[in-house]
């Protein structure tokens, strides 16, 4: 309970030393606001509140008493300020030895002094026990100070009726400024002394011995005259009319004073009463100031209150007071069971909880009234947790149009401030957005909230129970406090089973509705019943990785051991991995629709936009995966485990496949061959811009900047983002791309080289042409120009898509030309003269012409077909060739210049 005042100080005391009941005064700051307000005060140890009148909050005025300790401190304690400190402390002295006839500011106890006063046996004057100067001399008080007697002289002391008297100290404490003539009177004054009481009773006889006989003689007196007048009264002797007498005045006097005795003795009953009312009005009108301070909530009041009665009352014999203390304890007994009830109720504070369990510690209330609090907050967030999955499916079935009409115990939580993050979890701040956001992820949300908002508190009840700080620690209840500190101890073990059973249960409602087949089919039934119909996407279960990340951050915080979250710990990792294969489920997904956005528009470097949105469509992919992918404390990298490892690089090469199934798709769209691909995506776009050996060679150009290219990009990003079989994956994607390129590669040029190696032959041979009859060479035949004319228009078509490409096509095409012209030149069983001139003219002119795309495997065929010709035997035929020869360069330059090693651009479009 929070005090608006600061505690007591004391920082006077006056006197500050005196014997036990010595009235002080005591001085100091923040005292009390009244009387009322004063609820303890000890001096020395000893409690001195009896006594205690409240002057002001700087002034209190009480009695010392009886205390073990010799010197101590003043200690305060109010309601308001609570435990107080003091600067200064009391000493307290051993009560004097008082005569009889000496006067004192406090009542004597005279027990110490019965025996000797009723001691028959000694003949000394009862007066003459404790003279107040036995030396008979002025005394003469000295300035030495008690401390340094008791100092000087251990053990002993200056009275003279004491066992441990000592001479010394008497004489320094009244006698240390006396003379010596003074000390030699007060000597002879002790030898008196000393004389009178050798005597004994007989000197005491012999000094009143005439009076021993005036009493005699008036006694006897008296005896006769009693004789006398018995003998001449027939009425009797004078003593019995004498006791007549006296009986019938006094029977007279109670006639006359009955009534007014009998009034007055009801008088001073009636007294007596209002004075124990008065003296006692604390203890009579305690059950109506409990029953009024129990309604208006001052708990601290009446548990104060109990306090002291009990000390003063607990243990009395006297019948009313007991009746009373009984009324007392039976309102306690029903503050004992409000407290409790309230304790156990839900929901509540953890500062309401720890006040009531010290109210019902102070009150000694029966049991653990802690252990049951706690017991009952585990019940109470386990409840919370299951009906938030239960509204949850409810919303989800339709029974319930509005979640925020759900009138259940879970709206009743009030969450703290660091637990209403606003934008903790990256949500936009649009409300609409919590409904557009699947079930799932705002029950994991919610979920979270439950446990954040309510395990905290819980939490630190134990630890306070554990340490002791629920209970007051007062000198009276350090007995009581140990033993709940001990039960706590002991009960360790349970309490580590409720956190567990909470993170358990939360972490199995988190499974039912994200990871349902990670359960069994007993927990799915109790933890199960969502949709899963329709499956999270990537970003969603990223959203709740977040979720349950902050979750766990928020236990780890509160320093709750590593291996009582452990399952948390575990759920994450299933949620990792579990939102990295999902996310790359629905890349596949995406790149198959990639064959739908593909429209065969071409860039300067030959490629359409394929390649860049699928590489587009793998990045935004893995900077998806970076929250998910990257390693918070205690975790560790999915992809080091080799399930996970072996699924990733499976389900990427899936992708690499569904790519390269487009390709072959749009491929045997485009020339309407089956090449038994698997129809995955629909139809192609029919609006096509460009030929079929166009987009042949498009395809190529895309695969050719895929591998090179985009491929290489992606393995980088992929070794950034912690995928430990990037390599893997490039690598057996390029393999599985390069097949296909081949097969496409080998396709085109066949489909190209096919009518130009064709078309060789019958034009070698067109007119009836015979190597052995033949007219002498006047140039190259229209056969080869035409072949020469087909080249160039291939190279015209590759170079209009992608320069790059054309070394690699051309060089294949002409491989093909080459072999054929060497197996047409050995296939000719003899030539004449003009027929081999003829022959290697034509030869010579092809191998020249395309001799910047020669590879080793055509310049051998080249090789051959003239390895099959004759030899030429004259200089005169050397000439003439080389003449027709440079003919044919002459009058075929514009065509043959696109053979140049010169570099080209394509034409911008």
């Amino acid at each position: 309970m929070s005090r608006a005042r600061q505690p007591p100080l004391v920082t006077g005391i006056s006197p500050n030393e005196g014997a036990p009941w010595t009235k002080v005064t005591i001085r100091g700051e923040n005292l009390g606001t009244g009387h009322n307000d004063l609820i303890g005060l000890s001096i020395c140890g000893h409690n001195c509140l009896l006594t205690a009148e409240w002057i002001t909050a700087s002034k209190i005025v009480c009695r010392v008493g009886p205390a073990k300790d010799d010197k101590g401190e003043i200690i305060v304690t109010t309601k308001s300020g609570g435990l107080g400190t003091s600067t200064v402390s009391f000493k307290l002295l051993k009560p004097e030895r008082i005569g009889i006839l000496d006067q004192s500011a406090v009542w004597v106890d005279e027990l110490s002094y019965y025996d000797m006063r009723t001691d028959r046996n000694k003949g000394i004057s009862p007066l003459s026990l404790r003279p107040a100067n036995p030396l008979g001399i002025e005394i003469d008080k000295g300035k030495v100070p008690l401390k340094d007697l008791e100092n000087m002289f251990p053990r002993m002391s200056g009275d003279f009726t004491s066992e441990n008297f000592s001479a010394t100290w008497y004489l320094m404490e009244n006698h240390s400024s006396t003379s010596f003539e003074q000390l030699r009177v007060a000597v002879a004054n002790l030898k008196k002394q000393a004389s009178k009481k050798n005597e004994g009773s007989l000197a005491y006889v012999k000094g009143g011995l005439s009076t021993f006989f005036e009493a005699q003689d008036a006694l006897a007196a008296i005896h006769q005259k009693l004789e006398s007048d018995g003998t001449e009264k027939v009425g009797g002797s004078m003593t019995q009319r004498l006791e007549n007498v006296l009986n019938r005045a006094s029977e007279t006097a109670d006639t006359l004073f009955q009534e007014v005795l009998g009034r007055k003795d009801k008088a001073d009953s009636t007294r007596n009463a209002l004075n124990v009312l008065q003296r006692f009005k604390f203890l009579f009108n305690l059950p109506l100031n409990i029953e009024r301070n129990i309604q208006k909530g001052d708990y601290d009041v009446v548990i104060n209150d109990y306090e002291k009665a009990k000390s003063l009352f607990g243990n009395t014999e006297v019948p009313v007071f007991k009746k009373v203390y009984s009324e007392v304890e039976t309102r306690i007994e029903a503050l004992r069971k409000l407290l409790l009830d309230k304790l156990l109720e839900t929901p509540s504070t953890l500062h309401d909880q720890k006040r009531y369990i010290r109210y019902l510690s102070d009150l000694h209330a029966p049991g653990d009234p802690a252990w049951k609090c706690i017991v009952a907050q585990h019940k109470w967030i386990l409840q919370l947790m299951q009906n938030c999955k239960e509204d949850f499916i409810k919303e989800q079935k339709g029974t319930h149009t509005h979640a925020m009409d759900r009138s259940s115990a879970l709206n009743r939580i009030s969450l703290p401030a660091p637990v209403k993050r606003g934008g903790s979890f990256q949500t936009p701040k649009d409300d609409s957005w919590h409904y557009k956001s699947p079930q799932q992820v705002r029950f994991v949300e919610k979920l979270s909230d439950v446990v954040i908002s309510q395990l905290p508190n819980f939490w630190k009840l134990w630890i306070s129970y554990v340490n002791g700080s629920l209970f007051s620690e007062t000198g009276e209840k350090s007995g009581q406090v140990e033993k709940l500190k001990k039960n706590a101890r002991q009960r360790q073990n349970d309490f580590k089973g409720m956190i567990e059973e909470v993170t358990r249960r939360l972490v199995q409602l988190v499974r039912g509705a994200l990871l349902p087949s990670s359960l069994t089919e007993l927990q799915l039934r109790q933890y199960g019943g969502w949709d899963t119909k329709t499956p999270l996407s990537g970003a969603w279960l990223t959203q709740v990785i977040h979720t349950v990340r902050l979750s766990l951050e928020a236990l780890s915080a509160l320093e709750i051991p590593n291996d009582l979250l452990q399952v948390i710990q575990d759920l994450l990792q299933d949620l990792r991995v579990h939102c990295l294969l999902t996310t790359l489920q629905h890349t596949e997904e995406d790149v198959k629709r990639l064959a739908e956005k593909e429209d065969w528009v071409v860039d300067n470097e030959g490629i359409t936009s394929l390649p860049a949105q699928f590489e587009q469509c793998m990045i935004q992919m893995l900077q998806s995966l970076k929250e998910p992918m990257e390693c918070k404390p205690g975790e560790i990298n999915i992809l080091n485990l080799d399930v996970v490892q072996d699924k990733a690089c499976e389900q990427c090469v899936s992708i690499i496949k569904v790519l390269g199934s487009i390709i072959s798709r749009s491929f045997s769209f485009s020339l309407s061959v089956d090449l038994a691909s698997p129809d995955l995506f629909g139809s192609i776009q029919e609006d096509f811009s460009s030929k079929p050996e166009q987009r042949l060679l498009i395809i190529l150009s895309n695969c050719q900047y895929l591998e090179r290219h985009t491929f290489l990009n992606l393995a980088e990003h992929l070794e950034k983002n912690s995928f430990t079989t990037a390599e893997k994956i490039i690598r057996v994607s390029i393999e599985a791309l390069r097949q296909l390129d081949e097969y496409l590669f080998e396709t085109y040029v066949e489909k190209k080289s096919d009518p130009i190696v064709g078309s060789l032959e019958p034009g070698i041979y067109a007119g009836y042409f015979d190597w052995k009859d033949c007219l002498p060479p006047t140039g190259v035949r229209s056969y080869l120009k035409e072949a020469l004319v087909s080249i160039i228009s291939v190279h015209a078509e590759v170079f209009t898509v992608s320069k790059e490409l054309v070394p690699r096509v051309l060089s294949k095409i002409i491989e093909a030309v080459a072999e054929e012209m060497s197996r047409l030149m050995q296939c000719v069983s003899s030539f004449s003269k003009n027929g081999a001139l003829q022959a290697r003219l034509e030869i010579c002119a092809l191998r020249d012409a395309i001799e910047l795309y020669l590879t080793s495997e055509s310049r051998t065929s080249f090789k051959q077909a003239v390895e099959a010709l004759p030899q030429l035997q004259s200089g005169t035929d050397k000439k003439l060739l080389e003449e027709l020869l440079n003919k044919f360069k002459s009058s075929m330059k514009l065509q043959l210049n696109c053979f140049n090693p010169a570099s080209f651009q394509p034409v911008k479009r």
